[in-house]
């Protein structure tokens, strides 16, 4: 949990403690990103407004190295705001005040979503493209050999698009899917995502597009080769 205010790490330490959740506490970033590296977490609460530094760069920063899911907190409830949480790589955003039940539902879906293990069976089905593997079940996605690290959003959308190659999905349905009929800020946070998705595909070597742009429609999926 980071929060520069006492009361509100209080009063989340007592509606977590009452689910069995075992938390840990930082009042700045900076104490943040130290705990990370001392201790292994599987979710951040984190505010957005603080005095040394803000929840965005902590965010930033931690999705440089990790894709543990992050639930931001926040007064700030302009629709510009969750966008760029969102796009910075936040998997939700909770405006305050909010209702303890709506916090521990929200938690206890990332939870279930990070931490789902899958023992690879021979049936499971693997979207293989030349030089490029996707593992539904297992959340993964290999470049070659190597791993990639997605957030959880990202990865949603692309295992989406990658599931459904015959059809082209606007940003409308891809909200959608990604966050419900509740999500309430705009749809170019797939944009982002996208554009998040594709640098680090070509970071990894992958010599080819996948998520390709049908102009005035959306975003469909499609690769060299055919789909083993």
């Amino acid at each position: 949990m980071v929060d520069d205010e006492w009361n509100m790490r209080n009063l989340l330490r007592i509606y977590l403690s009452k689910e069995g959740m075992s938390t840990k506490e930082a009042s700045t970033g900076h104490e943040a990103l130290q705990l990370l590296k001392q201790h292994s977490f599987d979710l951040i609460l984190l505010d957005v407004m603080m005095p040394d530094m803000d929840g965005w760069q902590v965010c930033k920063l931690v999705r440089e190295s990790s894709s543990i899911p992050i639930l931001m907190l926040t007064a700030r409830s302009e629709t510009k705001d969750k966008v760029r949480g969102l796009g910075i790589g936040a998997d939700d955003y909770l405006t305050k005040p909010f209702e303890p039940e709506e916090l521990v539902a929200r938690i206890y879906s990332l939870l279930r979503r990070s931490t789902l293990t899958f023992v690879q069976q021979p049936q499971e089905k693997v979207l293989t493209y030349p030089n490029f593997k996707i593992y539904p079940e297992a959340r993964e996605v290999h470049i070659q050999d190597t791993s990639i690290e997605f957030t959880l959003k990202e990865f949603d959308l692309l295992a989406t698009l990658a599931q459904n190659t015959t059809r082209v999905f606007t940003r409308e349905e891809l909200v959608e899917r990604l966050w419900g009929n509740n999500y309430e800020g705009e749809n170019r946070v797939i944009d982002t995502h996208i554009k998040n998705i594709r640098e680090k595909l070509h970071k990894a070597g992958l010599a080819y597009n996948p998520v390709q742009t049908v102009w005035g429609l959306g975003y469909k999926f499609r690769a060299p080769g055919n789909q083993v």
